[in-house]
């Protein structure tokens, strides 16, 4: 077949014009009130250096869809699931619990601690399609204002410490939730306030800090251990060779405990020259021949 003659299929089956089958149907959308979903994700910021170590910067914020009030951000020198759930937390105790929480399929959102976290708070987790950053439309754009508005005004170079950044993220986050927002006609803060009593707030600090607990499941030894990332942990006598469930704060297992029927029960590192001469609780042997009768 000759090139005319594909030319003449093409304009005869009008192929030239015809739309792109990866295209997908996108439609804009906003929810009713405050609240009812809030969209979270990471951008790289430039690096900064700090104490003679130059380290990448990220920028880990949350968006009210109805509202567009940034509800939560911080600078991190890691985008990982415990900076998440710090920022996410953080957002609830200021703004409340959200309906729902949009996010995408990177290690930090895509992860079983935030599926359980979600479960605890009542919040429905959703997640866009692999590679579809652009159904996140509103955190996506705020990414852009970030940058055009604040980021690139700034001299990186006169940064020296990821608090001094913070403090900078700060005002900005502060400045754009009380400018006026040209897709909503109002301040981020004033729609904000219109809707604000559709969201619950946490009933106690207590209940959220028990939310944000990450879980693990383990079962416990012989010898009153369990094992948690290659490091051995004495756990109360009770429980062993049963399968118990683990609960700490991110990154601190100083504050680990065994939670078994509404109860914590601490756990420590094992420091076997201590255990050496610790006292055991056992049973006392009885010598039945000293008995008499």
């Amino acid at each position: 077949m000759n090139v005319s003659a594909v030319q003449r299929f093409i304009k005869k089956n009008d192929l030239k014009s015809a739309r792109n089958p990866n295209l997908r149907d996108r439609k804009a959308f906003e929810e009713d009130a405050f609240g009812r979903m809030w969209q979270a994700d990471t951008c790289y910021l430039p690096h900064i250096t700090e104490d003679g170590k130059c380290q990448r910067v990220y920028a880990i914020m949350i968006i009210d869809d109805h509202s567009r009030l940034l509800v939560g951000g911080e600078l991190f020198y890691n985008d990982n699931a415990a900076n998440f759930q710090k920022v996410f937390k953080d957002a609830i105790a200021a703004y409340g619990v959200p309906s729902k929480l949009y996010v995408d399929n990177g290690c930090s959102y895509a992860n079983e601690q935030l599926s359980l976290i979600c479960g605890s708070l009542g919040t429905v987790l959703l997640h866009t399609r692999v590679r579809d950053g652009a159904s996140k439309a509103k955190i996506e754009r705020q990414w852009r204002t970030l940058k055009e508005t604040w980021l690139y005004g700034l001299d990186i170079d006169q940064i020296h410490s990821l608090s001094q950044f913070n403090g900078m993220l700060r005002d900005y986050i502060l400045n754009y939730n009380h400018a006026n927002h040209s897709g909503i006609g109002c301040s981020p803060y004033e729609r904000y306030q219109a809707t604000k009593d559709a969201v619950h707030l946490p009933s106690s600090q207590k209940w959220l800090d028990e939310c944000f607990l990450n879980r693990i499941i383990r079962k416990v030894r012989k010898d009153a251990t369990v094992s948690i990332d290659s490091v051995s942990y004495d756990v109360p006598m009770q429980f062993i060779s049963q399968k118990v469930e683990i609960r700490y704060q991110p990154n601190d297992m100083d504050t680990a405990a065994i939670l078994y029927e509404n109860e914590h029960f601490p756990i420590r590192r094992t420091d076997k020259v201590a255990n050496c001469h610790t006292k055991r609780n056992n049973p006392v042997n009885i010598d039945y021949s000293q008995i008499g009768g």
